[in-house]
């Protein structure tokens, strides 16, 4: 099965009312250990180094923070201060002048977006949250 699709899913979710997409990049991985679902080959992926995705993962396996406030979010080579969390599922992180990110867990992934500077992260969020619930349905 190929992943990419929810990519380009995801990214048509991040539209607001007047039809300006909030996402550029995006990628899914795996709780356990940062596996890729999603391939580096789609045009829109957010490519995460393996230790990259393995550190964001740890984190969510855990549903512990600490590590993202002490080292921030890192993701194409680029730090990403945290700015926070909630419940051990979502997290969201920020590099000034480079966008921001947000991260969502379900029950065997991580769904993660990038939205670039100037943009509205919020709807960068609401994109992320459609298709983790989709997943959790699945039982993903």
């Amino acid at each position: 099965m190929s992943w990419d699709s929810y990519i380009d899913n995801l990214i048509a979710y991040c539209r607001d009312g007047s039809g300006e997409i909030h996402c550029d990049k995006a990628c899914i991985i795996g709780i356990d250990g940062g596996a890729k679902w999603t391939t580096d080959g789609h045009s829109k992926a957010l490519k995460l180094s393996p230790q990259e995705a393995a550190a964001i993962a740890a984190c969510f396996k855990s549903k512990k923070f600490d590590s993202f406030q002490e080292k921030g979010v890192h993701a194409e080579g680029k730090k990403y201060q945290y700015l926070r969390g909630e419940d051990g599922k979502l997290a969201l992180a920020k590099a000034k002048g480079n966008g921001s990110l947000t991260l969502q867990a379900s029950k065997t992934a991580i769904v993660i977006a990038h939205c670039p500077e100037g943009k509205q992260q919020g709807t960068c969020n609401k994109g992320v949250a459609t298709i983790t619930e989709y997943l959790e349905s699945q039982n993903f």
